[in-house]
């Protein structure tokens, strides 16, 4: 069989599924990815809402993800570049802290925002020098202990954990206590020490799209909800059946195997407002971190700041981590109320509201990598997913790139050539 005549389909076209089927071209073959959605992105993806484009929940992109620099074309998504700070709400002041050897405004805005002490900046300054030596697999090869314990094993002071640490990566982690492994913190640390937050200038979901569009024969199905994956083929919600040499399946797989039913994953969730305001409460390209315990809000960022127009019209997003059972006409009040106390921000319209169920994997003993074999469930199947490795875009990438190699290995080894070909025959 010539290499474009295999079957092999993808069911997801997230980062995972994507980097799989570019992964696949590049080596002769032809898979078709099957989406449950209207488009691709899976957890990134970009709305229009009344002209506004909205990210499905505050996402950044970080430019030092080495899976990012291989597989996207940076320059061509328009980064903009956010402010390598924070703006810190507490007990309704507001002060500015950030790194002054990438930015030097940040200098005296740091050093007499009174949030942490000179010993911690130069913890800061240590850890930082500390990662530049080490790669990441050498990170996600330490122990682990949670990151709260990390920070506080390291010496930090209580004020600039509560008042920085906890509201910063709290936002990244999706949950509020820190209790995301210290390899998942000294990770994502590297990254912004060395590279940039980053958004398109067009929104999260170009990445994707990006990607997308670098394919060549991969054929994409929309609206098609895989419901079932055997060796052999798919079985779609509308009752469909799509035959199948190998596939990957770079979502959960849980719902889909058989023998997988009992392994469900866990997941972190999160809500993310949109609202229009008149007067923006943050100058610049920086997040915004509510650091009182009380406040549900999380973090504020300004997106009109990544246009380099002036406008009359505002567009900021707010993030809630924290696990609230109120409704969304409560919720929607409770933030409104929390904006005007913490932040002495008001707002407009809301444009829209999203609950993401599964916004991150909530895993233990994460790694960075593996290798192409480990994603194999078996001959026909293979894994991917950031649920396999670490919640991150670039775990993402890179488990959909060893799928991919491991499909390949597979194939080409031999081994099920001559079963495929009878089948074929």
């Amino acid at each position: 069989m010539d290499k474009k005549d295999y079957k092999i389909n993808i069911i997801g076209a997230g980062l995972s599924g994507l980097v799989a089927a570019k992964v696949l071209e590049n080596h002769g073959y032809h898979p078709e990815i099957y989406e449950a959605g209207d488009a691709v992105g899976g957890r990134i993806r970009t709305d229009i809402v009344k002209r506004y484009r909205l990210d499905r929940g505050f996402q950044v992109l970080l430019s030092e993800y080495p899976k990012a620099k291989q597989y996207l074309n940076l320059d061509k998504l328009d980064l903009k570049k956010l402010k390598p700070g924070a703006v810190i709400f507490r007990e309704g002041r507001k002060r500015k802290i950030g790194d002054p050897l990438r930015d030097s405004s940040f200098l005296l805005t740091s050093i007499f925002s009174g949030v942490g002490s000179l010993n911690d900046k130069l913890k800061i300054l240590k850890l930082y020098l500390e990662l530049r030596k080490l790669d990441p697999e050498a990170i996600f090869n330490e122990p682990e202990i949670t990151t709260m314990k990390y920070l506080q094993q390291k010496g930090f002071s209580e004020n600039i954990i509560q008042n920085f640490f906890k509201p910063f990566f709290s936002g990244i982690f999706l949950e509020p206590d820190l209790k995301t492994s210290s390899r998942m913190f000294r990770f994502v640390f590297k990254m912004f020490g060395e590279g940039e937050a980053v958004i398109p200038a067009l929104g999260m979901g170009e990445i994707c799209k990006q990607l997308a569009e670098d394919l060549s024969v991969t054929k994409i199905h929309y609206n098609s909800k895989v419901k079932q994956v055997t060796d052999t083929q798919l079985i779609l919600e509308s009752g469909s059946e799509v035959s199948s040499h190998f596939s990957i399946i770079a979502s959960e797989a849980s719902p889909l195997v058989s023998n997988l039913r009992n392994q469900k994953m866990t997941w972190k969730s999160c809500h993310c407002f949109y609202f229009t305001a008149k007067q923006a409460g943050i100058e610049g390209r920086i997040i915004g971190l509510i650091a009182d315990e009380e406040a549900i809000i999380n973090n504020i960022f300004y997106h009109t700041s990544l246009e380099e127009t002036e406008t009359d019209q505002h567009l900021i997003s707010v993030t809630i981590v924290k696990d609230t059972k109120m409704g969304i006409s409560e919720l929607e009040a409770r933030v409104r109320e929390e904006l005007k106390k913490y932040c002495h921000i008001e707002v407009d319209e809301m444009l829209q509201h999203y609950k993401i169920k599964k916004a991150l994997p909530d895993i233990d003993m994460l790694q960075y990598g593996l290798m192409p074999t480990e994603t194999r469930l078996n001959n026909r199947v293979f894994l991917a997913g950031d649920q396999l490795l670490n919640g991150s875009q670039n775990a993402a990438m890179l488990s959909g790139e060893r799928a991919a190699l491991g499909l390949i290995e597979t194939l080409e080894g031999g081994a099920i050539t001559a079963e495929i070909t009878s089948e074929y025959r």
